[in-house]
């Protein structure tokens, strides 16, 4: 096995096995604490899983930068060397409510690019990846969508707009339902774009920056199962991007002429 398949393979294993953590204490008497706002909200089951996916990566890549969501891991992905990108539970409010669409994220980033990705949804039982070859489902290949009609797709406006923003939240809701024939919202962008990935949603959008661990795993999915990724500019995406627009890429003007909308607020 060469470097780039050994870190899709620790990709998927740290995935499942910091899945199994938080899986174990899914629907049971948590504590639940808040962080910045009274929706952003944090168990200890996210701090344990990250520090079970963090032992499962250094076993193997010891000397490797972490970029994690929770405690005092970096926050934003180097643009040299070699770093891993986590979120423990992605749709930690699906979480703690009891609703089974949450996930455990695991990317293997090399000079700022992904290179193998892992989204594990535990409690649905369906693992994610991505290598340098391509996109999988529980090992079957993947690919998005041969849908080019919009009217006939569904796009999903993911991320979280404050109550400071709801404006934009409408806008984007609004930028959807009046383009394509259907609009879903998650409550977790790993698991949109793990969706645009395997041609069950055709697009996703938002005009906000995505904190890496809620997208670099998701985008590489994406590209890899053959859809199209970009900032609002039409460019490709960077995990330092302004706005995320992911599509199967037979509608991508359609889904980024959405994004835009919101921008323009």
């Amino acid at each position: 096995m060469n470097e780039l398949g050994a870190r899709a393979d620790r990709a998927q294993r740290a995935a499942r096995d910091g899945g199994a953590v938080a899986r174990r204490a899914f629907r049971t008497d948590i504590a639940v604490e808040t962080k910045g706002g009274k929706t952003d909200v944090v168990t200890e089951a996210d701090r344990a899983t990250q520090r079970r996916v963090i032992d499962r990566i250094h076993g193997s890549f010891p000397d490797d930068a972490i970029v994690g969501e929770e405690e005092d891991e970096l926050k934003s992905v180097p643009d040299e060397g070699a770093s891993w990108v986590i979120d423990p539970i992605d749709g930690t409010n699906n979480f703690v409510r009891d609703i089974p669409v949450w996930a455990t994220s695991v990317a293997a980033v090399v000079d700022g690019d992904p290179v193998a990705s892992a989204n594990f949804l535990p409690a649905l039982e369906d693992l994610y990846a991505a290598d340098d070859e391509a996109a999988y489902r529980n090992g079957e290949k993947l690919s998005v969508s041969q849908r080019d009609d919009p009217e006939t797709c569904t796009v999903c406006p993911t991320f979280w707009w404050n109550y400071d923003a709801r404006d934009e939240y409408a806008a984007a809701t609004r930028a959807i339902v009046t383009r394509f024939g259907d609009m879903r919202r998650y409550g977790s962008m790993q698991i949109a774009l793990s969706f645009v990935a395997d041609g069950a949603l055709d697009g996703v959008i938002t005009n906000k920056r995505a904190n890496p661990w809620d997208s670099v795993a998701g985008v590489h999915l994406v590209r890899m199962a053959g859809g199209r990724v970009t900032d609002l500019d039409g460019n490709e995406w960077r995990h330092d991007s302004e706005g995320l627009v992911a599509s199967n890429g037979h509608v991508h003007d359609t889904v980024l002429e959405a994004a835009r909308e919101i921008a323009d607020l």
